[in-house]
């Protein structure tokens, strides 16, 4: 395909697009889809199925959280690498392995034995998918046009919120009717159909577009490399904003099934209807963010994630200090509303900030916070449950307190083109 050169002299020039053969957008964006589907399916039924594994290996608070955490260890330590595979090797490659290895994995989540079993093998599975996330991002970047990724990134991160809907309806059945051992095994398998579809038909067309213009004398240098990446003030920015807005996530997500059980009382099937109330408000507010941040500007969106977050602070105080479980899921799905605009922000950002070259290793760097929070938050909620003798106060403080630090970060974050390098 012919392309066509823009005008010397020109400051907004229409981008170029070069296509290459294989599938089009729309197939490649549902493929990665399911995957993200059975990605979250994979982890958020350890939220559910902790409790029946808290009580067969008679683990503390603190040991559960562990259980809980040993996924982001791993994660953790394969975002960066996982997103320089993706540079080098291709998304392709990369997206077929690790979907194939962490499949295994959840299988032989339901052979764990004991603690330690149960921790390693969490931890592996955790190795094996954290190349998934720089590697999609990296996919969507190369077979998606800036203006339409915002929509693309949304649709992609909904799939989280509709496991949320589906998973505590669906854990709770099946950990009743089969255990949870057999929950796994079961996830496991349909791992295993996916990796034949991602084989079959995961085969991008990619574009390639110019990059777009600065402003004559601006400092902006389009990052090559991953020391240049570290050099633009947003990527900061956004390393610090990512934690923050992951603690809220995966400290909810991980702790409030055990949290209802305890300290609500309720059981294992009304905590699943009753949380898919929240992710079912989610999952609407993900589609409509993606629409919101490629129709607005970067300063308008920006405004919207530091109201979010303000809410989200808000919100967490008075789940803890409400009187009754209806209330508390009421308040409980405003708090989810909000993180449907603020997890989607960040990667928006980046996609459309990032060249595709490197977009594999920005993802990487940035997740690399993101799931520490994952890892560092569910471990520190037991502890602090532990030490204040099964009250979550403090647990609940923690959560509120890193509101207000993505409060801070959304307030400073410059998400502008022109702010690339220091």
């Amino acid at each position: 395909m012919a392309t066509t050169t823009a005008t010397i002299g020109d400051r907004a020039a229409a981008p170029v697009a070069v296509r290459q053969p294989g599938q089009s957008k729309v197939v490649i964006l549902i493929l990665l889809f399911l995957g993200w589907c059975l990605g979250n399916m994979d982890r958020y039924v350890m939220s559910y199925a902790v409790v029946p594994i808290g009580k067969e290996f008679n683990l503390s608070s603190s040991l559960i959280g562990l259980v809980l955490s040993a996924f982001f260890i791993g994660y953790v330590l394969m975002q960066i690498p996982g997103g320089w595979l993706a540079d080098k090797f291709g998304s392709r490659k990369v997206l077929n392995l690790v979907v194939f290895v962490w499949s295994v994995f959840t299988g032989l989540t339901g052979a764990a034995w004991g603690l330690i079993s149960l921790v390693t093998i969490r931890i592996l599975f955790g190795l094996s998918e954290g190349s998934f996330s720089p590697a999609a991002f990296k996919m969507l970047s190369e077979v998606f046009p800036k203006k339409e990724r915002g929509r693309a990134i949304s649709i992609l991160l909904s799939s989280g919120s509709i496991i949320g809907v589906v998973v505590p309806i669906l854990a709770g059945l099946m950990i009743t009717r089969m255990g949870w051992r057999g929950l796994f095994y079961i996830i496991g398998g349909i791992g295993l159909v996916v990796v034949i579809l991602f084989m079959l038909f995961l085969k991008p067309r990619v574009i390639q577009e110019e990059a777009a213009p600065t402003t004559p004398g601006a400092k902006a240098v389009e990052p090559h490399s991953m020391g240049e990446l570290f050099k633009m003030p947003m990527m900061r920015t956004l390393i610090v904003v990512e934690f923050a807005v992951y603690t809220l996530m995966w400290g909810t997500t991980t702790w409030i099934p055990s949290y209802l059980a305890r300290v609500r009382h309720l059981g294992l099937m009304s905590i699943g209807w009753l949380q898919a109330i929240p992710a079912l408000g989610a999952l609407v507010v993900m589609y409509v963010s993606g629409v919101i941040f490629d129709k607005f500007k970067p300063t308008v969106n920006k405004n919207i994630s530091i109201i979010a977050s303000a809410i989200s602070a808000v919100m967490l105080y008075l789940m803890y200090v409400c009187p009754t479980v209806p209330l508390f899921i009421l308040y409980e799905t405003i708090f989810s509303l909000m993180l449907g605009f603020l997890v989607p922000y960040m990667p928006t950002v980046l996609m459309k900030c990032v060249p595709a070259d490197v977009a594999g290793s920005a993802i990487g760097i940035v997740n690399v916070a993101a799931q520490l929070g994952g890892l560092v938050t569910p471990v520190l909620i037991g502890v602090l449950v532990d030490l204040f003798s099964g009250s979550f106060v403090a647990a609940f403080s923690y959560l509120i307190l890193f509101a207000v630090v993505s409060v801070v970060c959304f307030a400073i974050l410059k998400p502008s083109l022109d702010s690339r390098v220091s």
